[in-house]
Order: structure tokens, then C-alpha cells, then sequence
């Protein structure tokens, strides 16, 4: 699951990988972002995920919800068909139970879902690949 306002410059396959090893039923990729892209609202330490809250956000919180996913059929289970569900309360109860896997990805994200966000994507894609 990718977000739609977003460009992930990662790794997939280690994303995929990374899922599997945990086998558990979820995988949250996260960024070191330390509020400087947008909120840090993940608490993670030592390949963990121990708090996750979009809205209740704490010092701790130094890294951020990266925008992919990997989710197995199971963890849709947990959402009754008749209801909307936020993808954030899912994140939160795989976490509670147990079953959230997180990676760390090392390069940070671009919002795309506005026009600045856009125009810092096409400065960071006209870049040479040696440029730092």
C-alpha cells in the first residue's frame, strides 16, 4: 500500500523482504524525519515500533509514517466490512496486538500533493545522481 500524495525513493525489495522475515500480519515503513518534512508521529527504537499516533504525538516520536505498507489479507480482517475504517486505526491495532513489523528507510520522502510539493520533487529528480 502506497500513499497517493507521496514519492518513496526506497528500496521495494528490501521493503518486501523486510516483510517477510517479520512474519507478522503488517509492516509500517518509517523515516528519522525529527519534525523536519512534516510531524514525526512514530516512536521507534531498536528496529520497533512502540507508539504510532497521528494526533497524539510525543517527544519520543523522532520518525515518521513513510507512506508504504505491506500488509497479509489478515490484517483487513480486523475491519468490519459494513464500517469505514481509517488506515491509521489498522496501523494502531496491529500495533497493540503485537503484530506491527517496521522498517527504516534511510532516504526521506516527498509530498506531492501540493504544487510545492511537486516542484521540490522535479528539483530533487533533475538532480545528477552525484549531486548530494
Amino acid at each position: 500500500m502506497v500513499y497517493g500524495d507521496s514519492y518513496l525513493p526506497c528500496d521495494w525489495k528490501a521493503v518486501e523482504r523486510a516483510f517477510f522475515a517479520a512474519g507478522k500480519p503488517a509492516l509500517m515503513t518509517v523515516f528519522r524525519n525529527d519534525g523536519q518534512w512534516d510531524y514525526s508521529n512514530v516512536e521507534f527504537v531498536d528496529g520497533r515500533i512502540v507508539a504510532y499516533n497521528k494526533e497524539l504525538r510525543t517527544p519520543r516520536m523522532r520518525h515518521i509514517d513513510y507512506g508504504l505498507g505491506v500488509f497479509d489479507q489478515a490484517a483487513f480482517d480486523r475491519i468490519p466490512e459494513d464500517q469505514p475504517a481509517d488506515l491509521a486505526g489498522l496501523y494502531q491495532q496491529v500495533l497493540a496486538e503485537g503484530q506491527l513489523a517496521g522498517f527504516a528507510v534511510p532516504a526521506r520522502f516527498y509530498e506531492i500533493g501540493s504544487f510545492a510539493g511537486i516542484q521540490e520533487l522535479e528539483s530533487y529528480l533533475s538532480r545528477s545522481p552525484s549531486d548530494p
